[in-house]
């Protein structure tokens, strides 16, 4: 098990870029595949990229291919979520979470970290 800790949410506005962090703490970042995932309010919690244990890959859904990098530092256990030309409808709470090499699951969550994006 590894512990994350979100950080780096805010209020900004739209088309600002916002850069999210993902520090673990028990362990380290390099076993797993990373992903970040976004819950907005009345929604379910929605799939925003991953990238592997290496970080030679990532995948990125239409929604938000384009405009947000997910990027990992295993040396610093940090992981991060790069944002860009950030919409209204970007506003939710992120959740950067671990999982399993190449099973596409998550065991690990962090507490989330809120963004808000105005128009």
């Amino acid at each position: 098990q590894v512990q994350l800790v979100e950080s780096g949410g805010g209020l900004v506005q739209a088309g600002d870029s916002l850069r999210l962090s993902c520090a673990a703490s028990g362990g380290t970042i390099s076993s797993y595949d990373m992903g970040w995932f976004r819950q907005a309010p009345g929604k379910e919690r929605a799939f925003v990229g991953t990238i592997s244990r290496s970080g030679s890959n990532t995948y990125y859904p239409d929604s938000v291919k384009g405009r947000f990098t997910i990027s990992r530092d295993n040396a610093k256990n940090t992981a991060y979520l790069q944002m860009n030309s950030l919409k209204p409808e970007d506003t939710a709470v992120y959740y950067c979470a671990a999982g399993p090499v190449g099973r596409g699951l998550y065991d690990n969550w962090g507490q989330g970290t809120q963004v808000t994006v105005s128009s």
